[in-house]
């Protein structure tokens, strides 16, 4: 045993000493407790590992249901607006077939029915028109195609409108090809 005071030698020992064991002491009892300790320790591993993988496999199994759900909603989304363009093509298919019995009054009250009946499909879709002549440039919603001199409008308002630009939402699908004025003209 070691003393601290400095009049006694000390010896190197220490008071948790390593107590020598015999080969009947390993093998009777200490080897037996590590078998059975290692032999629980894979168990449990096991266990973890086979929670693990059906934890995978049950958010894999939801994401892939989930992907399932998204197409599925798409799909019918799609459909339900080819359904509102047929509606429209069958319209137009039959002034075609009846276009011989109709007066020019009424074939341009079949293209304005036509017109009217596209737009609304386009309108129940989130769709809306940009809104040009008269309004500032803005590079967002519109693409100038021309600047053209103007006394009825300053200079960067849109003086006219060459093809419908549209939003869905707030974000643009196709901008508005406009000209836009340079200010009065010389």
């Amino acid at each position: 045993m070691t003393t601290h005071n400095g009049d006694a030698e000390d010896t190197g020992a220490t008071e948790f000493e390593e107590q020598p064991t015999t080969n009947a002491d390993a093998s009777a009892g200490g080897s037996g407790d590590l078998r059975a300790a290692l032999a629980a320790a894979r168990a449990e591993a096991e266990q973890y590992k086979d929670k693990y993988l059906r934890e995978y496999a049950e958010r894999e199994n939801f994401r892939k249901r989930q992907e399932r759900v998204v197409q599925d909603r798409e799909r019918r989304a799609k459909r339900d607006v080819l359904l509102a363009v047929l509606d429209a093509l069958d319209n137009v298919d039959r002034a075609v077939a009846h276009q011989e019995t109709m007066d020019r009054e009424g074939f341009q009250q079949v293209v304005r029915m036509l017109h009217w009946q596209l737009n609304e499909t386009l309108k129940n879709e989130g769709l809306s028109v940009v809104p040009t002549v008269g309004e500032p440039f803005d590079p967002y919603v519109h693409e100038a195609i021309e600047q053209v001199a103007s006394d009825a409008y300053g200079e960067g308002t849109v003086v006219e409108e060459v093809r419908k630009g549209y939003k869905q939402g707030d974000d643009t699908l196709r901008p508005a090809r406009v000209k836009v004025s340079s200010g009065a003209g010389a």
